[in-house]
């Protein structure tokens, strides 16, 4: 249940607090250009074939990694799919096609850090910041590698955060954005195992959402109380900004025996996150 992994996340939250990282306007203003109609395509083979190999379903709904496999057999080839992405022309693109690159850019490269520094127990044990703060927050476990450019797209050194905060979320606005993020961490939706692709990313976001939301780590109705992920505290503001408009927003991709449970209800009792490593060997 979502209420039992409460101290597993909630300490941590302000490592996705809607406003984290840098905040640079002039990123948002240069990634806002596509070609409508565009009729070029990213080849994201690499990365599916990657993903169906190395993601494995569980039997309680989270997708889990073999990052040790991953790491020994894999990570050139996902690397190599990373420089290749970071020499896409990405204003070539229509919109449907770039929302598919950057989420599967995130996703990418938050599995390339993963490898880097596996094994780990959590992605909140590492740090890329070299500074004391960087060392201090990584021994507690309240480290992360969101704020230190990792790839550079169109002669920009962007961080994870660049692409969550500066470009997916103000340029797409579509919450369904993060059921397609994967922070690899238990609590976080699910790394899928196949790449998402620009014909099809709107069924495959909807899928995403619906599992999620569906799956006691987006919410469980217990005695008549709400448990949600942290998910929805920390973005409240993009799934309608307000307790009321989160659930609003479940009740769309619930199935009928949750959205029964959420009828008619403004507020949610509590919010919790499990940051443990997706990984199979946990």
């Amino acid at each position: 249940m979502l209420i039992a992994l409460a101290t597993l996340g909630l300490g941590h939250a302000s490592a996705f607090s809607a406003d984290a990282g840098v905040v640079r306007p002039n990123l948002t203003k240069a990634f806002n250009v596509y070609t409508s109609g565009g009729s070029a395509r990213v080849d994201h083979s690499d990365w599916d074939r990657l993903l169906k190999a190395y993601v494995k379903p569980s039997a309680h709904g989270v997708n889990l990694v073999d990052y040790k496999a991953f790491k020994s057999s894999g990570r050139a080839a996902l690397q190599a799919y990373i420089a290749r992405l970071e020499v896409t022309s990405v204003g070539d693109l229509d919109r449907p096609e770039q929302l598919a690159f950057w989420v599967n850019l995130y996703n990418a490269k938050t599995v390339d850090i993963i490898l880097a520094h596996y094994p780990v127990a959590s992605i909140r044990e590492i740090s890329l910041d070299d500074s004391l703060l960087g060392y201090l927050k990584k021994s507690v476990g309240a480290g992360g590698p969101w704020k230190v450019p990792v790839v550079r797209v169109n002669h920009q050194r962007l961080s994870l955060d660049n692409i969550e905060h500066n470009i997916l979320r103000p340029i797409f606005k579509d919450p369904r954005v993060h059921y397609a993020i994967n922070c690899a961490s238990m609590g976080c939706p699910n790394l899928q195992a196949y790449a998402f692709s620009g014909d099809a990313i709107n069924a495959q976001l909807d899928t995403a959402a619906r599992a999620f939301i569906n799956d006691p780590r987006g919410f469980a109705v217990h005695e008549g109380r709400i448990a949600a992920s942290s998910i929805y505290s920390w973005f409240q503001e993009d799934f309608g900004g307000s307790e009321a408009g989160v659930l609003a927003h479940a009740r769309q991709f619930a199935n009928p025996a949750l959205k029964a449970k959420l009828r008619g209800r403004t507020k949610i009792e509590a919010f919790a996150y499990d940051w443990r490593l997706n990984d199979v060997a946990r």
